[in-house]
C-alpha cells in the first residue's frame, strides 16, 4: 500500500486511542480525471485536523467545514459522491466532468484499526472488508493481484507491503536510484558481495546484503509487486540473478548496459534454462530517453520505466533508451551506456 495511506492508518490509531472522534474517508470510486487513486485515503479529527488526501484539497475542505460546522455527527457509515456536474466538478477542483466517490466511516472499536496495523506490521498483504450497515471490519489474507471492491453494502480495501525493489550493485547510480525509489514507497534492497562497495554504502532507509545475487533473489520471493534491477556490468553477479528473477512474477526485470552489452547478455541467456519468452521479459537498455548524462538522471529515467511498467502504461515508439539510440545513434550513446 501507498506509504502515505499507512500513515493515515497509524494517525487514525493515535487518535482514537487517545479519545478522539474520527472520521475515515476512502476512495472507492473515479470517473475521468482524479487528482487520487481508488484506495487513497483520509483522515478527519472531530476539531478538523486531518491525515493524508482524497482529492487536490478541495473536497477535503468541504469535509472539514462540515466536520467543525456540524461535529462528528454521523454515526454510520455512508457512500458519497462530490462533482456529478460541471458546477461541482469545478467547486470541488475535479477536472470537467469528473466525478469521485468516497466512503465516510466513523471509527469504532469495530472498526479494528490497531488489528489492521498490527497485520501490516507482519508484512503479509491484508484485505479489509468493511460493512457500511454495521460499521464492523473484519481482516483476511489477499493476494498481490486483489484490489479495492465496492458494491455499495462491502468495502474491500488491500493493505500491506509496498513495492519492492532489488538493486544488484552498491554503486553511485544505485544510491540515487535507491534515494528516489524510498521516495516513490518502494521497499529496497541493494546486494552487492564486493566489499569495495558496500563498505561505502551510506543510504538511510535501503537494506544492505551481501549476499551472492542469485540467492538473495530466491530469499525475497519476488512476487508480482516486485522489481529487479541489475547495475553492476558483471556477468559473474548479473546474470544468474537475471536469470531467477526472469523466472518470477516480478513485474519489471531490467539490466543496465548498452544495446550491444544487453544482446550479448541475452546470448548467455539462453544457455540457461529460460524460455524465450521470459527472456523476452528483460528490459534494456534500462530507462526512458529525457537526455539524462548524470547518475541522478540516469536513475530517473529508470525509475520513469520502471513506474509506467507498474502502472500499465504503454509508452510511445521511441521513449525508451533502446528506440531513441536506434534513431538518433551516436548523438546519444552516452546516456545508459
Amino acid at each position: 500500500m501507498d506509504s502515505v495511506d499507512l500513515e493515515v492508518l497509524k494517525r487514525c490509531a493515535d487518535w482514537v486511542g487517545a479519545g478522539r472522534a474520527v472520521l475515515l474517508v476512502t476512495v472507492v470510486k473515479t470517473w475521468g480525471s482524479s487528482p487520487r487513486p481508488e484506495g487513497a485515503m483520509l483522515a478527519v479529527r472531530d476539531d478538523g485536523l486531518v491525515e493524508g488526501s482524497v482529492s487536490g484539497g478541495c473536497i477535503e475542505d468541504d469535509i472539514v467545514d462540515r466536520v467543525r460546522r456540524e461535529g462528528m455527527t454521523t454515526t454510520k457509515c455512508e457512500a458519497v459522491t462530490y462533482g456529478v456536474s460541471a458546477d461541482e466538478a469545478r467547486r470541488f477542483g475535479l477536472p470537467c466532468g469528473g466525478t469521485i466517490q468516497l466512503v465516510l466511516e466513523p471509527l469504532t472499536a469495530r472498526s479494528g484499526i490497531p488489528a489492521l496495523l498490527a497485520e501490516i506490521g507482519t508484512g503479509r498483504l491484508v484485505a479489509r472488508r468493511l460493512d457500511l450497515a454495521t460499521g464492523t471490519a473484519t481482516l483476511a489474507p489477499a493476494r498481490a493481484t486483489d484490489g479495492l471492491a465496492f458494491d455499495g453494502k462491502l468495502l474491500t480495501t488491500i493493505h500491506g507491503p509496498r513495492y519492492r525493489m532489488l538493486v544488484i550493485g552498491a554503486s553511485q547510480l544505485s544510491k540515487y536510484l535507491a534515494q528516489i525509489a524510498v521516495g516513490l514507497d518502494y521497499q529496497v534492497t541493494v546486494c552487492d558481495p564486493r566489499e569495495e562497495y558496500t563498505a561505502t554504502w551510506d543510504i538511510a532507509g535501503v537494506a544492505l546484503v551481501t549476499t551472492m545475487p542469485d540467492d538473495t533473489v530466491h530469499a525475497l520471493k519476488l512476487d508480482e509487486r516486485s522489481a529487479v534491477v541489475a547495475l553492476t556490468h558483471d556477468p559473474k553477479l548479473d546474470d544468474l540473478a537475471l536469470m531467477e528473477a526472469l523466472k518470477s512474477p516480478a513485474f519489471y526485470v531490467g539490466a543496465l548496459g548498452s544495446r550491444a552489452n544487453n544482446a550479448k547478455r541475452r546470448e548467455r541467456l539462453k544457455e540457461f534454462d529460460l524460455t524465450d519468452a521470459e527472456i523476452a521479459r528483460l528490459h534494456g537498455p534500462i530507462g526512458l530517453y529525457i537526455g539524462s548524462r548524470t547518475p541522478p538522471e540516469i536513475a530517473v529515467s529508470i525509475l520513469a520505466e520502471i513506474t509506467a511498467v507498474k502502472n500499465g502504461v504503454a509508452l510511445a515508439a521511441g521513449a525508451n533508451i533502446a528506440m531513441a539510440k536506434e534513431k538518433l545513434g551516436p548523438s546519444i550513446a552516452c546516456e545508459i551506456a
